[in-house]
């Protein structure tokens, strides 16, 4: 029997590409995003047996929790949730509005909150385990410049993923996360065009200053982050819990 997944923030770039991966792997996926144009265009292309399209805001406890249990009542099941949706401003700190703080926090930790509580309880509800697996960043790792939002939202969510390794070991759900690096996405772009505007340089110069330290000498691929993501869905990762796996082309070491 096939194993399910959901993967919020899945109708485009990272969240995507983890889909199209984790159905190439033999899952049936869950597409969670709160675009539905966006998300019903991912599902026709992927698979619309293999795939079900669900329309929230991560940031909302109750769509959140409600989205999972559709997904349930479609496929029958749920094992791996990958908490994928997240937001990139590009914040000086002399910049930085109580909007943007507030919105920024809510979707990339409220998003990887609200999707752990509901994997618990849909884990426990089905009488078993699972995985769940979060995003953060590179700029979690190592502080990012002019990222002082973003990056705290990120570091915040390796915190949160250790805790909750701990936290759910007993119910036999381990919870790692994926920290990508200078991805080809939308979302990297529009970082890259305003690093570039705020220093008065052009989009290249934003996304060199991102790039100029990655040992591997490229930018990542979408597709290099679902293959981590693969693994951590996988039974090889089994005994794996509490770790963020650096997918950043060697921009840093650790």
């Amino acid at each position: 029997m096939s194993k399910v997944a959901i993967v919020t923030g899945a109708g485009q770039g990272i969240g995507f590409a983890i889909a199209k991966r984790l159905v190439q792997d033999g899952f049936k996926v869950g597409l969670l995003d709160y675009n539905a144009e966006t998300v019903e265009k991912a599902v026709a292309e992927l698979s619309a047996t293999k795939t079900f399209a669900v329309v929230a805001d991560v940031s909302k406890q109750a769509e959140v929790a409600t989205a999972f249990q559709k997904v349930v009542d479609h496929f029958g099941d749920l094992n791996v949730v990958v908490n994928n949706a997240g937001v990139a401003p590009t914040t000086p700190l002399d910049t930085i509005t109580e909007e943007q703080f507030t919105r920024t926090f809510a979707i990339n930790v409220g998003g990887v909150i609200w999707g752990s509580q509901a994997a618990q309880a849909q884990f426990k509800a089905l009488g078993h385990g699972g995985k769940i697996i979060n995003a953060t960043s590179q700029a979690g790792v190592v502080g990012n410049p002019n990222l002082t939002v973003y990056g705290g939202t990120k570091f915040a969510v390796r915190g949160i993923t250790q805790t909750l390794a701990r936290d759910l070991a007993d119910s036999g759900i381990t919870v790692n996360a994926y920290a990508p690096g200078i991805v080809k996405t939308p979302m990297m772009f529009d970082i890259a065009h305003e690093v570039g505007k705020n220093a008065g340089k052009d989009d290249e110069w934003g996304m060199q200053t991102f790039a100029k330290d990655i040992t591997l000498k490229r930018l990542s691929e979408p597709e290099d982050v679902a293959a981590a993501v693969s693994f951590l869905a996988g039974p090889d990762s089994d005994y794996i819990t509490g770790q963020t796996i650096i997918v950043d082309g060697g921009m840093q070491f650790h």
